[in-house]
């Protein structure tokens, strides 16, 4: 049986490693962790869709603003109103999904801020007459939140499948009809099926892409 990934010591001089998860954690998370397009039967549950937007919650968005909200698309009848906006490419896979999560960007997030940030008095009424930058803080953060959800996703033991091929319009649209909503990424989840993966991709290295001034 595979152990059970563990915080390391991080007082333990003798340890080598530089960061504070194990390696299996790390392969959960990251290394082995790939990007489904077939899905097995088994469904995604109520408790791991709670446990991992209760998890993500937690990372940091700037403001504390926290503009990412999110649609589960599961039933039949959810999946019909969806599949006509998606790309021919990902129709399929999404299909076959046993959830796909729709997040998007509530552009009205300031509306928030007293309550998530209430030490900043002033925070909504900076935001109210701004609609241009109030949307660009807003996509720039669910962004950030996307990315969360991907590992948080991977961390309940699932595959995630992150597309943005979709008529963004009319899926926002359909699913988020009070227009202040803008969905930007749907994830399909679940445990890979055959086939699910494509040949791994190289990855850039350390050396092309960070720099130490």
């Amino acid at each position: 049986m595979a152990s059970i990934p563990v915080l390391l010591d991080v007082t333990d001089t003798e340890n080598k490693n530089p960061l504070v998860i194990d390696t299996q954690a790390q392969d959960i998370l990251f290394r082995e962790a790939r990007t489904a397009n077939t899905f097995t039967d088994e469904p995604v549950t109520d408790e791991q869709i709670n446990a991992i937007f209760d998890l993500v919650k937690w990372a940091p968005t700037a403001m504390n603003a926290q503009p990412l909200r999110v649609v589960v698309v599961r039933s039949p009848e959810a999946k019909a109103r969806l599949l006509p906006h998606m790309a021919e490419g990902n129709r399929a896979k999404t299909e076959s999904a046993p959830a796909t999560v729709l997040l998007a960007a509530d552009v009205d997030f300031h509306e928030e801020l007293p309550k998530v940030f209430p030490h900043f008095e002033g925070a909504r009424d900076m935001f109210a007459g701004d609609e241009e930058g109030r949307a660009g803080m807003a996509e720039l953060n669910t962004g950030l939140q996307i990315g969360y959800a991907i590992i948080g996703i991977r961390a309940a033991g699932l595959a995630a499948g992150p597309m943005t091929g979709f008529d963004a319009e009319a899926v926002s649209a359909e699913f988020f009809p009070d227009g202040r909503h803008r969905v930007m990424v749907a994830i399909n989840m679940g445990k890979p099926g055959e086939n699910a993966h494509y040949d791994r991709l190289p990855r850039l290295g350390f050396d092309e892409v960070v720099e130490t001034l």
